[in-house]
């Protein structure tokens, strides 16, 4: 997921106003997970798996050889395919729904899951999702219908289901929270409904959401795509040994970085240093050493799938404000 700016939704439709709500005081997610106080807890996810064939068996290595607990699934991606083949062969292995509304560069893309005349608000002219790229996302934003996110987040939460796979999240590729509150406030309701957690980093969402008692991060969320190349692994030292108690998440981008795949993968070599650190011995020695507990998102969507008194809007509400406002029907 890398996000390497965070876009603002000033153009969004508003269904509410978070800001002006009261928000209940809350406790650590840690607790609420039953660690102690001063518990360090840290889920280690990595993003894009199925965007190509080298990140699909860099990931996989990095969970099974490595320190990595969780991966996110892009089904839309050419190599998704070959991806739930090896989660097939692995149901020990967590995965969440990485969705996808944005392609990852101009070299290397690809289209929705939904028959493209349903989600024209989503596409370009060749009928693609549009780049991440700061204007693409920007444009992507002002644009897209809440309907119609809808029904391409429900075709690629399917296309896990359908091939016999159970994921315990939903996150988002390249937008951080979704990029709009209605957004989010539809992927928390799907989340509801097909009883999956959420990755929430923002605030005040992630205050909001907590103060239901839902578990999310409770520290600065990081991306790798944050962190410079040089000194990779120095780094990721420092992080570990200087994490605060609470939990954290680190969405990190594993992959092999061989030839064939650099042409098209302008990240190749932050995830080939991802990779390697995740699968050194040092990184497994210095979670001991700091005594850090690694966890997946099951713990999460276990917390997240309990009975609750939820202050989100239904699915249903949000999707028919969001048709008012837009001043038009679904494309369903």
């Amino acid at each position: 997921m890398h996000v390497h700016e965070v876009i603002s939704g000033s153009h969004s439709v508003r269904m509410h106003d978070h800001a002006a709500e009261p928000i209940p005081p809350s406790r650590p997610s840690t607790e609420l997970l039953g660690f102690p106080p001063d518990a360090r807890v840290l889920i280690v996810n990595c993003d894009d798996l199925g965007m190509h064939h080298d990140i699909n068996i860099a990931v996989i290595d990095s969970i099974e050889s490595g320190i990595a607990t969780s991966c996110s699934l892009m089904t839309p991606c050419p190599a998704a395919h070959h991806a739930m083949r090896l989660l097939r062969r692995r149901p020990e292995i967590p995965f969440g729904i990485h969705l996808t509304l944005v392609g990852d560069t101009p070299h290397y893309r690809w289209g929705p899951l939904t028959a493209k005349e349903k989600v024209p608000s989503l596409l370009d002219e060749h009928g693609l999702l549009l780049t991440a790229t700061p204007a693409g996302r920007a444009a992507l934003l002002a644009r897209a219908r809440l309907d119609e996110v809808e029904l391409e987040f429900r075709a690629q939460i399917h296309a896990a289901l359908d091939a016999g796979l159970a994921p315990t999240h939903l996150d988002f590729h390249s937008l951080a929270d979704g990029g709009r509150d209605d957004i989010l406030d539809l992927t928390v309701a799907l989340a509801e409904e097909y009883g999956l957690a959420v990755r929430v980093w923002l605030q005040p969402a992630r205050q909001r959401i907590r103060g239901q008692g839902l578990p999310v991060i409770d520290n600065p969320f990081l991306d790798s795509f944050s962190l410079a190349i040089d000194d990779k692994s120095a780094q990721y030292s420092r992080l570990l040994r200087d994490l605060p108690a609470g939990l954290s998440e680190w969405a990190v981008h594993p992959s092999l970085g061989t030839p064939q795949t650099r042409t098209i993968d302008s990240g190749w070599l932050v995830r080939r240093t991802d990779y390697e650190f995740l699968t050194s011995a040092a990184a497994r020695d210095l979670l001991r050493r700091h005594n850090i507990t690694v966890i997946d998102y099951r713990a999460i969507q276990q917390a997240w799938s309990r009975p609750r008194q939820s202050t989100w809007r239904t699915r249903e509400t949000i999707t028919l404000s969001a048709r008012n406002d837009q001043g038009g029907t679904t494309h369903a």
